[in-house]
């Protein structure tokens, strides 16, 4: 462990006994949280993102252990292995060295260097590949052998030549230098499949598109393989071959002579046949899972900006899944989020039906005593707005809701469990209706695939896209805390220390026993022993229980602490938690001890001013504005408010209430140069765009949000007419037509 410590800590600027730490805190079953939240003193106060990392590398390290002790032990068993290169095995440093390493020995199915071994040509090889004075063709008559297969001396250079190429595609020092030529050197090429044109039109920018493999950003990687693997796109990643021959003829050309002519030979065939093909798959695979890991960042970025959108809480609501033909479906939900009744509405198929759909919902307010009406943003959404603004309903506020999932949700086994009864309609729009109540406790229902704020996730490693999408959730549920006696076995499952069984132990022991009283009562529910106790206390929360800290973010562990620092003061631990001068008394480095030191206290201190404190933005309502409900609607030049929805490495989605998002490239995010557009947007922000260009027939949108002289509110009809601009070329997903037209207008 101490090498892999060691590796560990120079790679992320830690020290080593940081990295120890965590590494014995995690193999003893501590989650990633509770390590950051609860056992700062052990780490140095790591935060949630080191100590991931400190988990994701020491587990591929060990994997990378698994595989060395494997080839050693395949080497031992064919009688290869000698102490010379178990040292060079060992010392190996990545993967790719390793199996280099081990390549010349590891079995093969019938190769042409095979056959040719076969056919006795083996030393005839070594012979020409040594390059001394040799009469070549003198040589080679020498195993001529019609037995054998070989009956000219041409033959037996041939087979020679395999063997040379095969030894040169093998040599580890060779393969490594190529490897760094190939990422430094390499352009991935792309065209179009002959006769696939019309049927790929949408990768229509990539029919002819060439670019370094090593600067060549995420989403455009994996676009193309997208469009490789529907057939439409023919790629390849390969650099200059001439720089590749160099390198391999520096290697392995020795002299002039007639030998050295095979070796020139062979050096040729083993990059064109073996070295180069093998080099391109390696790099393709390399380029894959970089642009994979970047496209998971991003993603996960964006759920957790969402997952940690914020909550309006509390509220009678009535929500509503809009539709045209089919209805909207209306449903009234108490302040805790149960159904209590629920219709559909014909507000835009006909004058009768409309009024009919008015009284339905103002006797709906007024019966359930409504304070907000969320509405879904898909088909009709807009309309459904205004209609039900229209009605003028005192008091109540009216919000538009991303349905992004909804549907997901409505078919799941998870609301089939909580709405047995009712239609997919119905639970959609329950689901509406409690995300604007709280948006994480509804999210984590849904598989985080699904909620509409990814790029290609379905193009990346499915493994590690879950794995950092779980990460994420279980991150944002314990950041903000759990309410024990409310919270759905989906929310309590992502909790520290618990998972799906223990999640659901707890709801079935909530059932038949009532509330929890305190979190001491939680050792209670069957199978939550004390390890999942330790890892999960501190982040469940029991509002109005006996003990004043069992509702705030205080480890049960520090509750003898806590208490010691009411008493110095002469005061009970609720006096302390409502008078903020008393907090002030407290001196934090007399309770400093071998356990505990200024960064849990500091911790402390923080509950005890805001106990179970909600990190989350307070809730601000938005409206989109009056008169601009479809993309025909927009003209050049307008101002708008709008809501982010998603953000890429280009630049970032907004939604401005026309049903079709918006993109605001990373050239028009601000008045300064962005170089990670989540440095100056967050996905459900509300941001004031301008209207650059509208492409109906392709229904794409350019946006800015930079500083410019455009009418505040609307379309100045005192500005004139801007002529309408010939739309860039763009990239599959929006992207190269936008950021060239941005490029243009940035540099005009």
């Amino acid at each position: 462990m101490s090498t892999h410590s060691k590796i560990i800590a120079a790679e992320l600027a830690v020290a080593e006994k940081q990295v120890l730490a965590t590494i014995e805190l995690l193999d003893e079953g501590a989650t990633v949280p509770f390590i950051s939240r609860y056992r700062k003193e052990l780490t140095g106060s790591l935060d949630e993102v080191q100590v991931a990392a400190v988990r994701d590398r020491f587990q591929q390290l060990r994997e990378l252990d698994k595989r060395r002790e494997a080839i050693l032990k395949a080497l031992e068993a064919l009688g290869k292995l000698d102490a010379a290169l178990e040292a060079q095995i060992n010392a190996a440093e990545n993967i790719n060295i390793l199996e280099d390493i081990y390549l010349p020995y590891k079995p093969k199915r019938k190769t042409r260097a095979s056959e040719a071994r076969r056919k006795g040509l083996e030393s005839l090889a070594l012979a020409i590949f040594a390059q001394g004075k040799l009469s070549v063709k003198e040589e080679a008559s020498k195993y001529i052998n019609t037995e054998l297969g070989v009956s000219s001396e041409e033959e037996a250079l041939a087979g020679a030549r395999d063997i040379i190429a095969e030894m040169i595609s093998e040599n580890a020092e060779v393969r490594t230098d190529m490897r760094k030529y190939f990422q430094q050197k390499a352009v991935i090429k792309s065209t179009v499949v002959k006769g696939k044109e019309e049927e790929g039109i949408k990768y229509k920018d990539y029919f002819e598109w060439e670019e370094p493999v090593k600067s060549s950003p995420s989403h455009r990687i994996l676009a193309m393989r997208r469009g490789e693997n529907e057939g439409v796109l023919k790629l390849e990643a390969i650099p200059e071959a001439e720089g590749a021959i160099a390198i391999l003829e520096k290697h392995f050309i020795q002299g002039s002579n007639e030998s050295s002519g095979q070796v020139e030979l062979a050096v040729h065939d083993s990059y064109k046949r073996l070295l180069g093909p093998s080099m391109e798959t390696e790099l393709r695979l390399l380029s894959k899972q970089k642009a994979d890991e970047e496209a998971i960042r991003v993603f996960a970025e964006n759920a957790r900006q969402l997952l940690l959108a914020a909550p309006m809480g509390q509220k009678n609501v009535l929500a509503i899944d809009p539709g045209f033909r089919t209805g909207c479906k209306v449903v009234c939900l108490d302040r805790q989020g149960k159904l209590l009744e629920n219709t559909t509405i014909y507000p835009h198929t006909g004058q009768g039906n409309v009024k009919n759909a008015a009284d339905t919902i103002q006797k709906l307010c007024a019966k359930y005593e409504v304070e907000a009406i969320a509405i879904g943003n898909g088909t009709a959404g807009r309309e459904t707005e205004v209609f039900v603004r229209g009605l003028g309903l005192a008091g109540v506020l009216v919000v538009m809701v991303n349905e992004n999932g909804a549907s997901i949700y409505s078919a799941s086994e998870v609301a089939r469990e909580e709405f047995p009864t009712q239609d997919i309609t119905v639970r959609g729009a329950v689901s509406i209706g409690r995300r604007l109540m709280d948006p994480l406790a509804e999210l984590v229902k849904i598989d985080p695939k699904s909620i509409g704020v990814g790029q290609y996730q379905h193009d990346v490693d499915q493994t590690k896209l879950q794995a950092s999408l779980d990460d994420t959730v279980m991150s944002c549920v314990n950041a903000v805390g759990v309410e024990l006696n409310t919270a759905s076995k989906q929310v309590l499952a992502y909790v520290s220390g618990l998972g799906p069984q223990l999640a659901q132990n707890i709801v079935t022991y909530r059932n038949e026993h009532g509330a929890f009283k305190n979190r001491e009562s939680l050792k209670k529910v069957p199978r939550l022993g004390g390890k999942a106790f330790e890892q999960a206390a501190g982040f469940l929360r029991i509002r109005d229980a006996a003990h004043a800290l069992d509702a705030s973010g205080v480890h049960p562990e520090r509750y003898a602490l806590v208490n010691q620092m009411a008493k110095d003061l002469g005061h009970t631990v609720d006096e302390l938690l409502k008078d903020v001068q008393l907090q002030k008394q407290i001196k934090l480095q007399q309770y400093v001890s071998d356990s505990v030191g200024l960064p849990t206290l500091n911790d402390i201190m923080a509950e005890l001013a805001k106990p179970g404190r909600d990190p989350r933005e307070q809730f601000e309502a938005f409206s989109f504005a009056e008169g601009v409900n479809e993309i025909a609607d927009l003209k050049v030049g307008m101002k708008l408010s709008g809501i982010v929805t998603n953000i890429t490495n280009f630049g970032a989605f907004v939604d401005i209430g026309v049903h079709q998002d918006g993109l605001v490239h990373t050239s028009q995010l601000a008045d300064k140069f962005v170089a990670n557009p989540n440095d100056v947007v967050k996905v459900s922000q509300r941001v004031e765009v301008t209207v650059k260009e509208v492409d109906i027939v392709r229904k794409r949108i350019s946006l800015s949000m930079k500083s410019e002289n455009a009418p505040k509110q609307g379309f100045s009809k005192k500005q004139p007419q801007q002529k309408p601009q010939k739309p860039a070329k763009a990239e599959p997903e929006g992207d190269l037509q936008l950021k060239l037209a941005a490029l243009k207008n940035k540099f005009k």
